[in-house]
């Protein structure tokens, strides 16, 4: 009877647990306390004050919070499933990665100006670093030697072009000599006729007739020989012409020579290098400035020849610059050297770079990146065929190899669509061209700019409502 009433108690009012050992000791006022019984039932009284106790607080305290949990919700409150995506934008690249090669920067042309004369340098007006122009004086050679030369012969060409007008008179003078004789051989013949009819007729003697034939056969030999002293002299006037041109050429060269005494640039360009100083004596030939041409700079570099079919003369090309880290700069192919190095199996090739600014200089390292010689495509992740769960029409293992397949089949990508407030995706089928180190080339069925899934925590389907990773909504905002 008692453990009945206790228990009732027990489930009734919680907060009063205890109340069955005050009962036991005040029930047996008459007998003795004895501490070992007591003790005994003081545990008894223990574990059945427990055992009351679970059930009370399983009333009291867990079972109000079990049935506020699962009170049941109002019609409508079902929330609607969505798949967790990561979502990227359609962007145009290459699926073969560009090859970089290193290289140093030089001027687009370097040019030793050197003496070409025997001389004392007089001065130097640049120093290295200093902008030259085409035409500009940069240095000067004594030329004293020189100008004497160019004196002499301009006294000698003076001489010959005096023996020239000389002969040309003595051609004059016989000249007119043998307009002499031709006028007297006419009077000669002239007289030679008339008195020739007279001793015909008997008037004079046949004598005088052969007398005047004598004269004009004598005027007819001195006309001869007038005519060939014209030739004569005039071989003189030839003669001493070609002496005045000869006289003429070195006078020419003798300024010439003089005129080496002045060095002016050739090119628009920079000084390199200052190799002699002022006083120095220089020989023919002895280098006394070095000159570049910075308004190009090109970069040599060295590549495999195993790469040397995807390079051509006039590809474009990026090259970066340590010195200029924050630039990128436009080059092209311009050279590839026909002979390769035997040891080493690599072929130089020449990359030209505009330098309009002159902001490039050189010996500087230089990154020169090939971009692969095709067009450019929409080009997506190896994963974002695979969303459906497909294996997106080619092994992965293949897809990651360094080498590129190139094949041509379909394949689905899903593309995000905006339905007012949720987002969902459809599902779009794609011509797929290459694929290497788990990059597709997307020949079509996908624009850029378009947003397309990448990955997904489940298999998608057309039309599933998805939703965004917080770094996917980042990416596309």
């Amino acid at each position: 009877m008692y453990s009945q009433h206790q228990s009732s108690q027990s489930v009734s009012h919680c907060d009063q647990p205890a109340v069955g050992l005050n009962s036991q000791i005040s029930s047996n006022p008459g007998k003795g306390l004895n501490l070992k019984n007591l003790r005994n039932n003081y545990l008894g009284f223990l574990v059945l004050w427990v055992i009351l106790l679970v059930p009370s607080l399983t009333g009291c305290g867990i079972s109000p919070k079990t049935e506020a949990g699962a009170q049941p919700k109002p019609p409508g409150a079902e929330e609607k499933t969505s798949t967790a995506v990561d979502v990227a934008i359609a962007e145009t690249g290459w699926v073969l990665e560009p090859i970089e090669y290193t290289g140093r920067t030089q001027p687009l042309r370097d040019i030793s100006l050197r003496s070409q004369i025997e001389g004392r340098v007089l001065n130097l007006n640049v120093d290295i670093g200093d902008p030259v122009k085409p035409g500009q004086i940069l240095a000067q050679v004594d030329d004293a030697l020189l100008q004497t030369a160019v004196t002499e012969a301009q006294a000698e060409l003076a001489a010959l072009n005096s023996e020239v007008a000389r002969a040309d008179t003595q051609v004059g003078n016989a000249q007119a000599r043998a307009e002499q004789a031709r006028l007297e051989l006419q009077q000669a013949k002239v007289d030679a006729t008339r008195l020739q009819n007279l001793a015909q007729e008997g008037a004079i003697s046949r004598q005088e007739a052969e007398l005047a034939q004598t004269a004009a056969a004598t005027a007819q030999q001195n006309l001869q020989a007038t005519l060939k002293q014209i030739r004569t002299e005039q071989q003189a006037v030839a003669a001493a012409q070609e002496r005045v041109k000869a006289q003429q050429a070195i006078l020419a060269e003798n300024k010439q020579r003089q005129s080496y005494s002045l060095l002016a640039s050739p090119i628009n360009g920079v000084v390199l290098e200052r190799v002699t100083e002022s006083g120095n004596l220089v020989t023919p030939g002895s280098e006394l400035l070095k000159l570049g041409d910075f308004t190009q700079v090109k970069v040599e570099v060295r590549v495999s020849d195993r790469e040397l079919a995807n390079i051509k003369v006039g590809q474009s090309v990026t090259v970066n610059l340590d010195a200029l880290a924050n630039e990128s700069f436009s080059g092209k192919v311009t050279r590839i050297s026909p002979a390769a190095d035997s040891e080493a199996l690599q072929i130089p090739v020449e990359v030209t770079i505009p330098n309009p600014n002159r902001q490039i200089g050189s010996g500087l390292l230089a990154r020169v990146s090939f971009t692969p010689n095709t067009q450019a495509q929409v080009v997506v992740p190896q994963t974002a065929l695979e969303v459906s769960g497909k294996s997106g029409g080619e092994d992965t293992q293949m897809a990651k190899t360094n080498q590129p397949t190139q094949t041509s089949e379909k394949s689905t990508v899903f593309v995000v669509v905006e339905n007012g407030a949720e987002s969902t995706v459809e599902a779009r089928q794609v011509e797929i061209s290459d694929r290497t180190k788990g990059r597709v080339a997307i020949v079509s069925g996908l624009k850029p700019g378009e947003r397309f899934v990448v990955r997904s925590d489940a298999p998608l389907k057309d039309g599933d409502t998805v939703r965004l990773s917080i770094l996917s909504a980042r990416v596309t905002q």
